[in-house]
């Protein structure tokens, strides 16, 4: 049976994609920034913060990364509200990606703090430098080295799972496709465009953090 594509009949929704690439884009921007920072505070208290809070810490991380994320996000926007809660799609969309991607984040930096040399806590020390300064100047930045091109994996894993939140009516890329095929019943055309435009996003992201770190992590000269 022949299939025949007309990608012309998508052409009159050129804003409704670009409108969805746009929300896509700020979904991941604004997760990336708050989840990594969620996920660098739990991997210090789970490293070297203070004994009471890691039970909590453990229990958070294990708790999301061993649930749904679909079911994470209708807690967040569907039973919030009953206890007095309620959240708007992209507010209820954010919150549930950065408690999500905290958790993994987490895990992927306590692998690279756990990796720093003991003799670098042990310089730190004779420098009389606090735990939390130690933290700050001499393992984080080596630790997210080690680990960036996981972290930017974990980074493209979420904007990709940003489609799922197009299930409490976020007018992502996903969003869109399924309000153009619903139209235009050209389904195949609307998911090929929205499957090209995931892929352009994903390249560019890479791209994106590998030039971050080429300015978080400058590679030294060897001295001659």
């Amino acid at each position: 049976m022949a299939v025949g594509l007309d990608f012309g009949a998508l052409a009159d929704y050129a804003p409704v994609f670009a409108k969805g690439v746009a929300v896509t884009c700020e979904l991941t921007l604004v997760v990336g920034g708050l989840g990594l920072a969620l996920g660098i505070l739990c991997a210090w208290v789970r490293t070297q913060g203070p004994r009471v809070i890691r039970p909590f810490v453990s229990i958070y991380v294990e708790l999301i990364r061993n649930t749904p994320f679909l079911i994470q996000l209708f807690f967040i926007f569907f039973g919030l509200p009953a206890v007095g809660v309620s959240l708007g799609e992209m507010e209820a969309a954010i919150l549930a990606m950065v408690v999500n991607l905290g958790a993994y984040a987490c895990e992927i930096i306590r692998a690279g703090i756990e990796a720093t040399p003991r003799g670098q806590y042990e310089a730190s020390a004779s420098l009389a430098m606090s735990r939390l300064q130690t933290f700050r100047y001499v393992v984080l930045r080596p630790a997210l080295q080690r680990i960036w091109p996981a972290l930017t994996s974990q980074l493209v894993i979420v904007m990709f799972g940003s489609a799922v939140c197009s299930q409490i009516a976020v007018e992502d890329i996903t969003f869109a496709a399924n309000f153009i095929q619903s139209r235009n019943f050209r389904a195949f055309e609307a998911y090929i465009a929205a499957t090209l435009l995931y892929l352009a996003l994903a390249l560019l992201l890479r791209q994106g953090m590998r030039m971050l770190a080429l300015v978080l992590f400058p590679r030294r000269r060897a001295v001659r």
